[in-house]
């Protein structure tokens, strides 16, 4: 497996072709670099700890190079925009966004300042960037494949259970990104032969609405797709999974680790560390539109089988020898 610091440097090589100013990193400059994030603030106040670690491995220290300046929405979407209005107002050097309406409230309030975009969702369907390969404007990062992952993750729930035939969806109908991604699994719900059942929510308390909603309309399964709203309230699923036995497909590593049955998605803290690369090159002088939005070139699948016990539910061999993790 590749560690760290080869992975940061294999991704830097490939950007390094992308055409530099010529001005370096300036000698005794301290760098701010604001994060704006749709989610809860985390207990430290700092950063995702593999954004920080990736930019320490990079020679960036914090307090004599580098300092961040954080605001996090705490799912309130609607408070975005005013909080990537005072990161602008903080003169920060870049912005580092976490979510689809993290990258949309930055791109809205700044068309100067870099802004580096990661858990976006698809950059070029929601309009983030023109194209992957020249983004233009002042927006760079990571986008996402969600036409392809969307597809996948529902095919892979209907191998584990071949005789479901109606799949609740919950996915925060606020966010575009999420919005685009839900209509893709019912593209593929047709194709599939599986009915979906459409609980958009939009703040915590809808959440207990549609938890109602499958208490009188049984689903045989169902699909969580994340975003920070979904994230905070990943528990609440996982339990009303669990509780009603119903098996469940989620899209991150992190949901499986906790109790969730299975997942499949690139690794969160792969993306922020390619995110640390794109800062690095736009200090020492790239233009964040001439450099290629890149996806993630891996995805896991995760398998839980303690949780697939309790479920009274089989898991095919066919597709644990396809996990890329299977939690005892």
């Amino acid at each position: 497996m590749m560690d760290r610091r080869s992975f940061i440097g294999t991704i830097a090589g490939g950007l390094l072709a992308v055409p530099l100013a010529t001005e370096a990193q300036r000698p005794g400059k301290v760098w701010r670099i604001g994060l704006l994030s749709g989610g809860a603030r985390p207990p430290d106040g700092a950063p995702p700890a593999a954004l920080r670690q990736a930019l320490r491995d990079l020679g960036y220290v914090e307090g004599t190079s580098i300092n961040y300046v954080g605001r996090w929405a705490e799912t309130r979407s609607d408070r975005l925009p005013g909080l990537a209005t005072e990161l602008v107002g903080l003169k920060v050097d870049m912005i580092v966004t976490l979510g689809g309406p993290s990258a949309e409230a930055a791109k809205g309030a700044t068309s100067t300042i870099p802004i580096v975009i990661t858990g976006a969702g698809d950059a070029v369907s929601t309009g983030l960037i023109a194209s992957l390969a020249r983004p233009g404007g002042n927006v760079t990062g990571i986008s996402e494949q969600a036409t392809e992952l969307s597809a996948k993750r529902l095919e892979l729930l209907k191998e584990a259970m071949p005789r479901a035939t109606r799949i609740a969806v919950l996915w925060n109908a606020d966010d575009r990104a999420m919005t685009l991604r839900y209509r893709e699994i019912e593209k593929a719900a047709r194709v599939l032969g599986v009915t979906i059942q459409p609980l958009g929510v939009r703040e915590p308390d809808d959440f207990d609405v549609a938890f109602s909603a499958m208490t009188r309309e049984p689903p045989d399964a169902v699909y969580l797709v994340t975003d920070a709203l979904t994230t905070l309230n990943r528990r609440r699923v996982i339990d009303f999974a669990a509780a009603h036995r119903v098996p469940a497909m989620y899209e991150n590593g992190l949901v499986v680790r906790d109790g969730g049955l299975m997942s499949y998605g690139p690794d969160l803290a792969d993306n922020l560390r390619r995110a640390a690369v794109y800062v690095d090159r736009i200090l020492k002088g790239a233009k964040p539109g001439e450099l290629p939005v890149e996806q993630p070139n891996r995805y896991y699948l995760l398998v839980n089988l303690k949780t697939a016990k309790a479920l009274g539910l089989t898991i095919p061999q066919s597709l644990l020898l396809r996990a890329d993790e299977v939690v005892q």
